[in-house]
């Protein structure tokens, strides 16, 4: 059995259902807060519930109790899959409590939760790309200087991969950091971009370019990051200690405004662009280097944007109706 956290997310949702696709028994593990529309993580997770070799447990993954309770009640636990996060840059500057305590004490409870387990073999966690704040070296590299986080939301992330570390080095867990980039596609999150543009461009209404529109994004396919988590996932570190860190990008820097001409393009509708000063924790680009994850996972992104922006409209006008 393979835990999930986050499984009512959007990226713990498709991995969930792509370990459900190839067979494993998974655990999905979520608080569903309301940071977003809850009623689209009730829908990701009756997809889920449908196989009857997901199980559900709705908790708190940074609540000690209950997931001592679960790994207990669940011993057969080979793998974690640790997504479970409270995301978002610009949220962590009116809320940074919710962040320590979920991305922080959540890392500990769940890397905790994880030492109970005497048949497992992988921790896998979510890093994120915003842990290389305003580095100007691009492509950006695993092995960069990561001291300058640009955000709360990057600290913590950042303090998730140096307590991964402590843990492998401690106690032999072997445990693996994954640096998400921009990731994108169907039942994707409401406060990131392409929903946002997609929702406001079919109403009518304008839609917010920060930096006056020079930004720069590695946006990644969310089929090509599920590949990337599941070869991560099989494929535990057997260094000294145990640990590694990959970035999972697809390796090209798009300009927004590229971005939003093929949405346009794709919806047959131009949007009304309000060009706004860079937002304070937001960066101006990213672009991940790959070469490690290439090698050592086989890790092969496949999905440039004009590809994947269809296919995210195609599921938004058909799960909304419009």
């Amino acid at each position: 059995m393979i835990a999930v956290t986050g499984a009512a997310g959007f990226i713990g949702y498709h991995v969930a259902e792509a370990l459900l696709a190839r067979g494993d028994a998974v655990l999905g593990i979520d608080n569903m807060n309301a940071y977003y529309d809850v009623t689209l993580k009730e829908a990701r997770l009756e997809r889920l519930r449908a196989n009857p070799k997901f199980s559900f447990l709705k908790a708190d993954i940074s609540d000690r109790a209950a997931m001592q309770d679960a790994a207990r009640e669940f011993p057969d636990i080979a793998g974690v899959v640790h997504l479970a996060a409270q995301a978002g840059v610009r949220h962590s500057l009116t809320d940074p409590y919710v962040y320590v305590q979920a991305n922080v004490m959540g890392q500990v409870v769940m890397l905790e939760f994880a030492r109970a387990f005497q048949k497992l073999r992988h921790f896998v966690y979510a890093s994120s790309s915003s842990v290389y704040g305003g580095n100007t070296k691009m492509p950006f590299a695993v092995a960069d200087p990561v001291t300058q986080p640009n955000s709360l939301y990057a600290a913590t992330k950042r303090a998730d991969e140096l307590i991964g570390y402590t843990y492998a080095h401690l106690y032999g867990l072997p445990s693996t950091g994954l640096r998400f980039f921009t990731v994108y596609g169907p039942w994707g999150r409401p406060d990131m971009a392409l929903f946002l543009f997609t929702r406001a461009i079919l109403k009518g209404e304008p839609i917010r370019v920060f930096n006056h529109g020079e930004m720069w994004r590695d946006f990644t396919y969310i089929d090509d990051i599920v590949n990337g988590v599941l070869r991560t996932l099989d494929r535990p570190p057997a260094g000294k200690p145990p640990h590694a860190l990959y970035n999972l990008g697809n390796h090209r820097s798009e300009k927004l405004t590229e971005f939003i001409a093929i949405l346009e393009e794709t919806l047959g509708k131009k949007a009304e662009i309000r060009f706004e000063p860079m937002q304070p924790g937001d960066v101006p680009a990213s672009y991940a280097e790959i070469e490690a994850s290439q090698r050592n996972l086989g890790f092969e992104p496949a999905t440039p944007i004009r590809e994947g922006i269809p296919r995210f409209v195609r599921w938004y006008r058909e799960h909304y109706r419009v």
